[in-house]
């Protein structure tokens, strides 16, 4: 005969609870796991309140795990964000080894504060580590307009759960890998940033060129759109490894030139500076800065002219930007311009 609901809920937390605390006095990690190293421990207060947070809603066994055995989340970094699941996920997993219930909150745990603000400006398809070692897990969604996102196709149901100063908390819909310990040890599927360690405590950011594309072509910079779809190939095949930002001088009237025709790619370079500027960024910039391009012989430079009323426009290499801050994510940055940036002759 089977048990009323409640009762069975306090049976499967107190099972579950019971076996974190035996993970935690008796496991012992591989020497070469950073599980070894000293855990960071959490205050009393912040601890209490986080799981407290979490117990308004149907998050009452991470909750108790949290309160419990604040170790299993949290590590030497001096930051933290926690991807609750909640009950039902969780409600057939007493049964599963504590070593594997362990290593899959691990993996729903990153060493980085991201409040939902600061994760919907991460690009789609970036990677970000998590205290598992070896294992990322990926922005699979991304959507501003209605403050959405998706971790490895879990949605974020709970956004912003728990706030502290360096503590953050959000509810998802479901775990980020099947309940099977033999799945959580697999390669990570998101390995495109494998250099990236723990340590390093940075979130690898992913120039999401297809999206540039789609927001040019969508917002009438269909020419420029096309022209730099052609040329996309070549660009990310030779773009420095190490770029993390880019922004785009976008023209409406770029001229038609066939794909296969060279002076196509060295507009296109021309028109990309090789570091994310705002406009608040150009403007804190002396007059007659230089700055990088994707051509590396061929440099843009800032000048700037009063206006009515004493405002200020700024022209990059004799070109107005008449659209600043049109498009920006924490890898990019879309700027109108007047007209397409001549290529010197030589």
């Amino acid at each position: 005969m089977g048990c009323c609901s409640s009762d069975c809920f306090v049976y499967f937390v107190l099972s579950v609870a019971l076996a974190f605390m035996a993970v935690s006095t008796t496991l012992r990690s591989p020497p070469d796991s950073d599980l070894t190293k000293p855990n960071r421990p959490i205050t009393h207060p912040l601890s209490l309140n986080a799981s407290n947070a979490l117990s308004r809603s149907n998050f009452k066994a991470i909750a108790t795990l949290l309160h419990i055995s604040p170790e299993i989340f949290l590590s030497s970094s001096p930051n933290t964000t926690i991807f609750a699941m909640d009950d039902s996920s969780l409600f057939n997993t007493s049964s599963l080894p504590p070593l594997f219930l362990k290593q899959l909150l691990q993996y729903h745990t990153l060493p980085l504060k991201l409040p939902m603000n600061e994760l919907l400006k991460i690009p789609q398809g970036t990677c970000l580590p998590t205290l598992l070692r070896h294992k990322n897990v990926e922005i699979s969604t991304v959507d501003k307009e209605s403050r959405t996102a998706e971790v490895n196709h879990a949605l974020i149901s709970h956004p912003d759960m728990f706030l502290g100063d360096s503590l953050v908390i959000h509810g998802v819909l479901g775990p980020f890998s099947p309940l099977q310990p033999h799945y959580i040890l697999q390669p990570s599927l998101c390995q495109s940033d494998s250099n990236t360690t723990r340590e390093e405590e940075q979130v690898t950011v992913k120039i999401d060129w297809t999206r540039i594309v789609q927001l040019l072509s969508s917002n009438g910079f269909v020419p420029f759109a096309i022209g730099l779809h052609s040329v996309l190939n070549r660009i990310v095949a030779d773009q420095d490894k190490n770029l993390t930002g880019v922004t785009i001088l976008a023209t409406p009237n770029l001229v038609s030139l066939s794909s296969a025709s060279p002076l196509l790619y060295e507009t296109m370079r021309r028109h990309i500076l090789v570091q994310r500027l705002t406009n608040e960024d150009i403007a804190s910039m002396p007059d007659k800065t230089s700055l990088k391009t994707l051509d590396p012989y061929q440099d843009l430079i800032i000048t700037r002219r009063n206006v009515v009323n004493s405002s200020r426009v700024f022209m990059i290499s004799g070109v107005e930007i008449v659209a600043p801050d049109m498009f920006s994510s924490s890898s990019f940055v879309i700027h109108g311009i007047s007209h397409t940036l001549e290529i010197p002759r030589s």
